[in-house]
This record gives structure tokens, C-alpha cells and sequence, in this order.
């Protein structure tokens, strides 16, 4: 797919990718502000001010306002936040192109951050973070993160805590966003089917109010563990869920697509080594599955499953013996070209509709400034070699590196520990 890159006089990236085989278009707007940005008194910000971006603008005055403008035709929207970004986008029909930059625009922009609506919005994300905290399969993936972590940014929860959301104030978030929402933290990226020149000439206007300061930056994660540790959650649960990984690679370590293909073997698919292992053969788990989490300055390869409490010990065993052998033995060429094929094939195929091909082109320009187009992005797959996914395997399977975060009705830790052997 081809690209157009624009750096705006204000700083602003705007990036287009036009299609012409498609009737939609994306538009999105990415900040370089997310929860690692994020300080203990306000932690949550970078999400609770994703949310006060809905509730109103000059142009309009609120929500129903808002959400009324594209749901009049049939346009799909939302906003996201992650540790290191958040996003605003609008996807609608190509005819409704220019709708889609002035909504996005409009809020990204403009909104009000009335003091009557952070009131209300407080017990909405009080809520949310009650969903999550009642929702153990995605939860465990935040206790994991903060047993790597632990109390620095990156250990943090990104909806925040109870206690940091009630004390948010309107400075906070007038603070914050003056602070990190400026031109050149920010990608306007816009994908499907539009007139290239009319949309760089449309954003170069609609944007000509953002901010032009210097943003701030982010802390640098510390990375230290010097033996294994667990952290068990008691919770009376149906079901034991938890996490068992290693630190790895950030996103410009030339490791990367290496622990990918070694995350792909191990449990990327239904006939990854573990998904047959624990699931097929041994009825263990409904769902298991390793994948491979990269940052700007951290990463992480972890396994995830859901398994009856018993299991618990037996599950752990399993799972550190499939990392024991792919240190120990290198794969076959059968299994990793399988590995390899999965994941070009996967990735062509999450990047058929425009939402998906704005995140993979502003994505890889926010966080690393560089862009991997899709062949490129095979092509360093197809470089792994068999040897380099046993050598990465022997340096992050290490006994002293291991991690477990379990939630489930269980108390002994030092049990847990003692299992955790390679």
C-alpha cells in the first residue's frame, strides 16, 4: 500500500494512504500520551481525558451532539488510550470524508473540559474499572505488567485507581494536555478511499490551532528482577487465570520479529505447541496463548490461560517445559516456516479496512518515526532463522526472570515459587 508523508510547518505528521478499492475512510488522530506519561497523583489522566473529549465542544455543546453527528450516517467511532498513545478516530462512508476530519478535529481540538462533566465522568470510569476488576481475563494482563514493574508508570493500571480518579481536577487536565497534546506528538493519519490534495489541504486548516509547544516526556522504564516472582490474587473465581512470561524486547531491538515467531510456536495459533499441549492433550484450558508485547523502552513474551484451580501447578509445569525445549532444541524448518507464514498471513489480513491500515502507519510513525510498509514488515520475518529462535529462547528463559500473576481462590505464593524452574 502507498503512503504520503506531510510535516506540516506547525510540526503536525499527517499521513495519507489512499485506497481506492474500498468505499470507507478512516480518519485518526494519535497522541504520544499515554499512562507511562502519566505521574502517582494523576495516574488515569490519559484515559479520563479520552473520555472528556465526547462530552462537548463550542461547535457541539455535548455528548448526544456528538455522537448524533456521525451516527446520522452510519459512521463507526471511538477513542482508545494505551501506555504510550491515545487515538481518536472516525470511520464513515467516503462521501462523508470531510465529516469525519471536522468531527475528529473538532473534538481533538476543542472540547470544553466542562467541570460539571469531569463530576459525572468520574463514576463512568469508576465503573469501567469495576468492569475490568470483575473481568479476570483481561485484568490479569494489568496484575502481570505490575508485578514486572511495579510502582513506576509502566506498572500502572491506565484507567487508573479509584482514589487517583476522584482526585482529578479541570487544572489537571487543562495541565496535561497543554503538556503533551502538541503538534509534533501528534499523527493525523487518514486511510481509504479520498482526494489525496483536497485532505492535506483540509488538515493543514483544520489544524492550524493545535498546539505548538515542546511536549514532555515519559520516564524510562527500570528493568529489575534478580529471581523468580509471583503474585497471587485471591478471588473466588470459577476459573484460575494467569500469566507466566519473561521480560524481552522493546520495538528497536532487531530482536523483535524473532521473539514473534518464538511467541507464534509457543502459543500464537490453535496448533501452537501449547494450545495442543494443554488444551488438545490434556483438556486443561479453553484458551491459551502467548504473544509478544513490545514498547518503546520494555517488553515482555507472556503465556495466558484459564484453567481449573487444581491445574494450577501441573499447567506452570507444562509451559516452563515448552521453554526449557526451545532453548535447548532447535526448531524444525517445517515449524518455523508454519510460524512464519502464520504471521505474514495474519498480518495481510488485518490490514484489509481502513481503520486497520491508519493504526499500522501511524502506529509504527509514532512510536518509532520510521515506517515498515507491509512487504517490508514480511520480509524481516522471513529473516528469522531457526537458530536465532533457540538462541533468543536460551536468553530470555531464564530461572531468575520468570514472572507468574494468578487470580483465583488460591494463598500459597511460596508453592507457586517453587515451581518456577528451568
Amino acid at each position: 500500500m502507498d503512503y504520503k508523508k506531510i510535516v506540516l510547518d506547525n510540526g503536525l505528521r499527517v499521513m495519507l494512504v489512499p485506497n481506492k478499492n474500498t468505499q470507507a475512510v478512516t480518519v485518526l488522530v494519535v497522541v504520544g500520551a499515554g499512562s507511562k506519561y502519566e505521574t502517582k497523583q494523576n495516574n488515569g489522566i490519559s484515559h479520563f481525558v479520552e473520555h472528556m473529549f465526547f462530552k462537548g465542544t463550542n461547535k457541539r455543546p455535548n455528548t448526544l451532539a456528538i455522537s448524533e453527528t456521525l451516527d446520522r450516517v452510519g459512521g463507526f467511532y471511538n477513542a482508545f488510550t494505551s501506555k504510550e498513545y491515545t487515538g481518536y478516530f472516525a470511520k464513515v462512508d467516503s462521501k462523508h470524508s470531510d465529516l469525519a476530519l471536522d468531527w475528529v478535529s473538532d473534538i481533538f481540538l476543542n472540547s470544553k473540559i466542562d467541570s460539571h462533566e469531569i463530576e459525572k465522568e468520574r463514576g463512568v470510569i469508576s465503573e469501567e474499572l469495576n468492569m475490568y476488576l470483575d473481568t479476570p481475563v483481561r485484568h490479569i494482563r494489568d496484575l502481570f505488567e505490575t508485578l514486572l514493574y511495579g510502582d513506576q508508570p509502566a506498572g500502572w493500571e491506565i484507567v487508573g485507581t479509584k482514589e487517583s480518579i476522584k482526585k482529578i481536577q479541570r487544572k489537571d487536565f487543562i495541565d496535561y494536555i497543554k503538556n503533551h497534546y502538541s503538534a509534533s506528538n501528534t499523527i493525523v493519519c487518514v486511510s481509504g478511499n479520498f482526494s489525496q490534495e483536497k485532505m492535506a489541504q483540509d488538515i493543514k486548516r483544520k489544524f492550524k490551532t493545535i498546539n505548538k509547544e515542546q511536549p514532555q516526556t515519559k520516564e524510562k522504564v527500570i528493568e529489575k528482577q534478580s529471581c523468580p516472582q509471583v503474585h497471587l490474587k485471591f478471588k473466588e473465581t470459577d476459573q484460575t487465570h494467569f500469566c507466566l512470561g519473561v521480560r524481552a524486547f522493546d520495538l528497536f531491538s532487531p530482536k523483535v520479529y524473532i521473539q514473534e515467531v518464538l511467541a507464534t510456536i509457543l502459543g500464537g495459533n490453535m496448533s501452537s505447541r501449547l494450545f495442543i499441549k494443554v488444551r488438545e492433550k490434556n483438556g486443561l484450558a479453553y484458551y491459551i496463548k502467548t504473544e509478544a508485547e513490545g514498547f518503546t523502552d520494555s517488553g515482555y513474551l507472556v503465556t495466558q490461560a484459564g484453567i481449573p484451580h487444581s491445574a494450577l501447578p501441573k499447567a506452570v509445569e507444562m509451559i516452563l517445559k515448552e521453554y526449557k525445549n526451545l532453548a535447548q532444541k532447535t526448531i524444525t524448518e517445517q515449524e518455523l516456516k508454519k510460524a512464519k507464514d502464520y504471521l505474514k498471513g495474519n498480518l495481510v489480513l488485518s490490514l484489509e479496512s481502513s481503520d486497520a491500515l491508519a493504526s499500522f502507519y501511524a502506529g509504527q510513525e509514532l512510536l518509532t518515526n520510521r515506517i515498515l510498509t507491509l512487504q517490508e514488515e514480511c520480509a524481516k520475518i522471513d529473516k528469522v532463522k531457526a537458530s536465532e529462535v533457540k538462541a533468543l529462547a536460551k536468553e530470555i528463559f531464564q530461572k531468575q526472570s520468570l514472572s507468574l500473576a494468578v487470580i483465583g481462590p488460591h494463598k500459597n505464593e511460596e508453592s507457586l515459587k517453587k515451581l518456577m524452574i528451568l
